[in-house]
């Protein structure tokens, strides 16, 4: 076999890295599955499409979506803007590698969906470096499994169940979100919510006010020290809670029953971050998700309308066979049984919430950012991890057979997992 071409992808979000992927204990690992070392090539794309061997973008970290819009789609012919439906001209799938750290996979997640859309062949390579360098001498990857598809997504038969319902996105959808965007007036048309931009200079600034009021009988536990991330102080304590308070007030002004938030855009401006803010604002029933996701924001309005639970938003990090690791840095507290305060994984400021679930069965969800069809998948929460190089609530599901939608058909990244069933 001929040394397959390995690209790179990083996101300067992820300072744990290290600069030379091949160093990666990962790579090595696949290296010496394969029998033969990479070409590598590092995020240098000018031959993409070119070599004779078989080719990998390794997706190393999360927020790489970006990186892959602007460094790669200008080489698979097609225009960034308005593409969806356009038929693909490559005739090569574009295979994506991830593996199980630093939201390798979600990243990949996001990217395949984006390339699905767009009518493009494309797989996930993930696993154990055995079963990756098997897929790699197997040949390309057909466009998703219909399989999967068949099995797992359906059409989305709600009605207007979110009829009457206000939901504020503040500040636009991180860059990083781009297979989720969502026609407004199809979320109104079709499930019947109703959804308000806002911009984040009005949350910074009623941020900077520092007041905030926990709601009635709600308390919090006191700080510790985190276990990964630095020692957290009163101050970090009260600017979490100050975009709590942010938060809530925006709530009121625009009378809104949920929010996004592009919480990323407050590392700078605040150093803290919405972690804090949206765990509390879950579990007193206001329906909050992170990063701008609306897809995530919309699903989980549908978990509460039908079940009355909060969902936990979640990047899937992981696969091992039928154990899927899923992991954020915000949980909503009426989910969880016990939890500990830890900084932000990303960025390594702010309050982070390392939040325990109960193990048992839960369901995953999420609609398609389309709104026509989605995933509602019941499994059973197994543990609850607490590694280093994940976001801090971490949690593994099992889920038997899931792993080729994921690694196939995947709607976006972000999916929603709750307890019970829908």
């Amino acid at each position: 076999m001929a040394s397959p071409v390995l690209y790179t992808l990083t996101s300067g979000l992820h300072g744990e890295m290290t600069p030379d992927a091949r160093r990666e204990p990962f790579i090595q690992a696949l290296e010496a599955a394969l029998g033969t070392p990479f070409d590598c090539r590092g995020d240098d794309f000018r031959g993409y499409g070119q070599a004779d061997a078989p080719e990998v973008i390794y997706i190393r970290t999360g927020g790489t979506e970006g990186l892959f819009l602007k460094k790669v789609a200008p080489l698979l012919a097609i225009p960034l803007e308005g593409a969806q439906g356009v038929k693909a001209t490559r005739k090569q799938p574009i295979r994506l590698l991830a593996s199980g750290q630093s939201n390798s996979l979600a990243a990949s997640m996001e990217i395949l969906s984006w390339l699905r859309q767009r009518g493009f062949a494309g797989e996930i390579l993930h696993g154990r470096p055995a079963d990756i360098a098997a897929r790699l001498r197997a040949g390309a990857a057909e466009n998703g499994s219909p399989t999967a598809e068949t099995a797992f997504l359906q059409p989305v038969s709600f009605g207007r169940i979110l009829a009457g319902r206000r939901f504020g996105v503040i500040g636009k959808p991180s860059d990083w979100l781009i297979s989720s965007d969502v026609d407004y007036t199809a979320a109104r048309d079709v499930l019947g919510a109703e959804l308000i931009d806002i911009p984040i200079k009005e949350l910074v600034e009623e941020a900077r006010k520092g007041s905030w009021t926990l709601p009635e009988g709600f308390s919090l536990n006191a700080l510790n020290a985190p276990r990964y991330g630095k020692k957290l102080d009163e101050s970090d304590f009260r600017g979490a809670l100050a975009i709590y308070g942010a938060l809530r007030r925006l709530v009121a002004r625009y009378r809104l029953d949920g929010l996004t938030l592009r919480c990323f855009d407050l590392l700078d401006v605040l150093h803290n971050t919405g972690c804090l803010a949206l765990a509390i604002l879950n579990a007193e029933g206001i329906t909050a998700t992170c990063e701008g996701d609306i897809p995530a924001l919309l699903s989980m309005a549908v978990v509460r309308e039908r079940t009355g639970s909060a969902a936990f938003q979640v990047n899937l990090s992981r696969i091992d066979g039928d154990r899927l690791l899923f992991a954020h840095c915000t949980v909503p507290l009426s989910l969880v049984r016990s939890y500990r305060y830890d900084t932000h994984f990303e960025s390594g400021i702010g309050v982070a919430i390392h939040g325990e679930l109960p193990e048992g069965p839960v369901t995953l969800f999420k609609l398609a950012p389309d709104l026509r069809h989605m995933l509602c998948l019941e499994a059973r929460l197994a543990e609850n991890p607490y590694d280093d190089n994940l976001c801090r609530t971490q949690v593994v599901v099992e889920a038997p057979g899931a792993a080729d939608y994921f690694l196939r058909t995947p709607i976006c990244n972000h999916h929603v997992l709750f307890p019970g069933k829908l």
